[in-house]
């Protein structure tokens, strides 16, 4: 369907405007760009969604321009979050409010380069099929990206703080996915994580 009123499938969003003061607190390293297998973190990240989902969106920081241009030649559409300082509902409600068109969105981070397609395959599944919120499971333990329908869509727009979606998804109904994919529960946070 196409023209006025037309919806987009299952959407990928992946926030990569965090200020990973974590990973170097002076600021100089951008973590979502150090190297990783032959790529960066967040090409990784990127490219695992897109192998998933036709179309993605990549949030990013303002002035970030090799973050975005990266993500952009891999065919993530770009969106600047110009409030990314107050945090990652910042981040997740610039790109919910971008794809307010979408049926659905899988919200990935740009810091977690290891998720599996199959898992973020598994997740958008879950929600075409009737869940409001799917959550990835390995080995008992709860991990990211999580996948929301179109029914939370007025509580996304309306999160505020660091603390993203947790509260909706701990607050409301969700089905829990169980996959053989230890990468939702692996992020970059220092450097040591990159070895």
């Amino acid at each position: 369907m196409t023209g006025p009123g037309a919806r987009h499938g299952m959407t990928g969003i992946l926030l990569a405007a965090g200020r990973g003061t974590r990973f170097d607190p002076s600021g100089v390293r951008n973590k979502l760009l150090q190297p990783l297998e032959g790529g960066t973190v967040v090409a990784h990240s990127a490219r695992n969604l897109l192998a998933a989902l036709p179309r993605v969106i990549a949030v990013v920081k303002p002035g970030d321009h090799e973050t975005a241009s990266a993500l952009r030649g891999l065919g993530c559409e770009i969106v600047i979050c110009e409030d990314a300082i107050c945090g990652m509902a910042a981040s997740l409600v610039t790109g919910i409010h971008h794809t307010q068109d979408a049926l659905g969105w899988v919200v990935a981070l740009g810091d977690m380069p290891h998720v599996r397609p199959a898992t973020v395959s598994a997740l958008a599944r879950e929600v075409e099929e009737g869940a409001d919120i799917a959550v990835p499971v390995h080995q008992g333990q709860r991990g990211n990206p999580v996948a929301f329908s179109r029914h939370h869509l007025p509580l996304l727009l309306a999160l505020e703080g660091d603390q993203g979606a947790r509260g909706i998804v701990r607050n409301y109904p969700n089905k829990e996915v169980a996959v053989e994919d230890p990468g939702i529960l692996q992020d970059i946070d220092t450097p040591s994580d990159l070895k």
